[in-house]
């Protein structure tokens, strides 16, 4: 019996020298960028109806032709454009219950990359002077957007660690070792959208668009231990 306990002893040694534990701190650091969007991206659509699926399509394909040539004539490249909709179906009116059938409607749907912000609303305004029937929206980005994302991320950190010396700082102590960063991954770009309404009579006056300012937003958790 001795021996077996001088064993367990030996045994159970190693799980009772344990580190002792160091206080930490845990803070959270967030940070907010301002950047002025440098790329716009803007929705075009073409609508049209007919009695054939192949001549509603027939006429889409015409109107958004001679759309996308006026876009071509203002600068924008052919790999600026991406189709983002297209589809043709048929259409029906509801009375008494019952459904007869209309006609068809063909939709073409692009997305048009503006590299020069500036002229958004000049682009917009040619497209449907060029025969698209809707545009659905403009939106502004940023072109190199990690760039932005990694500044907020360093001025998030930097805040975090800022909370950690004034808590530290607060019991008379201060920061050790940094444990642990964890970044919160709904950090992003949150790009700015327009909705914009074709008029039925086209103006002289270009249609005003105002980029303003993109906002990156990072937010951090930050580990240290204090001594």
């Amino acid at each position: 019996m001795r021996t077996l306990a001088l064993a367990l002893g030996l045994l159970c040694a190693p799980a009772l020298a344990q580190e002792p534990i160091r206080p930490t701190i845990v803070t959270t650091g967030e940070a907010n960028v301002q950047r002025a969007p440098d790329v716009a991206y803007l929705g075009i659509a073409v609508e049209t109806r007919a009695t054939t699926p192949r001549a509603a399509q027939q006429q889409n394909a015409e109107m958004m032709t001679a759309a996308l040539k006026r876009l071509a004539d203002a600068g924008i490249a052919r790999d600026a454009l991406k189709t983002t909709g297209l589809r043709v179906e048929q259409e029906f009116d509801y009375a008494n219950g019952r459904r007869a059938p209309r006609g068809f409607v063909a939709r073409n749907a692009v997305e048009a990359r503006i590299d020069d912000v500036a002229k958004a609303g000049e682009v917009a305004d040619l497209a449907v002077q060029g025969g698209a029937t809707s545009l659905t929206g403009i939106r502004f980005e940023l072109k190199d957007r990690a760039a932005a994302e990694r500044e907020a991320l360093r001025l998030a950190v930097a805040d975090a660690r800022a909370r950690a010396d004034a808590a530290a700082a607060g019991v008379g102590r201060s920061v050790g070792v940094i444990i642990k960063i964890e970044e919160a991954r709904e950090s992003v770009v949150t790009p700015k959208m327009y909705t914009m309404a074709v008029r039925a009579e086209a103006s002289q006056a270009q249609t005003p668009v105002e980029a303003g300012f993109l906002e990156i937003h990072a937010r951090v958790v930050l580990t240290v231990t204090i001594q």
